[in-house]
């Protein structure tokens, strides 16, 4: 082979490794936007706006630029941010619902001491 086809076999090579790359970057980045977008709409529904403002909107912003970084091209950008957007929506999720298992116990209590007072004025009669 002469020198000017080697540096074309080489370039081409090149050209394909880096492609190769790219995309196997793009389908964990892919596939982690969309388990992000899934995360945030159940931290969503199980009250975190409410409960956890703060992470839910952590969770949005980072699924947002996620979002951006792959209509970029920015794969490995893309497939940090949702992971993060992920953790933060999770733990949004997880504010949520111990506060409302927490009101929820409270109001228990609450229901148990009107019982008690109950039973107690009923037994001093």
């Amino acid at each position: 082979m002469n020198r000017p086809s080697i540096i074309t076999t080489l370039s081409a090579l090149a050209l394909v490794l880096l492609c190769a790359g790219c995309s196997s970057m793009k389908t964990p980045a892919t596939a982690n936007v969309a388990v992000t977008k899934n995360a945030v709409d159940n931290a969503s529904d199980a009250g975190a706006a409410e409960f956890a403002p703060a992470e839910m909107k952590s969770a949005r912003d980072k699924m947002g630029l996620a979002n951006k970084a792959m209509a970029d091209g920015d794969y490995k950008l893309a497939n940090d941010l949702a992971i993060q957007a992920q953790a933060d929506a999770k733990l949004a999720q997880s504010k949520a619902t111990s506060a409302k298992a927490q009101a929820a116990a409270k109001e228990l209590n609450n229901d148990i001491q009107v019982l008690q007072d109950e039973l107690n004025r009923k037994n001093n009669q």
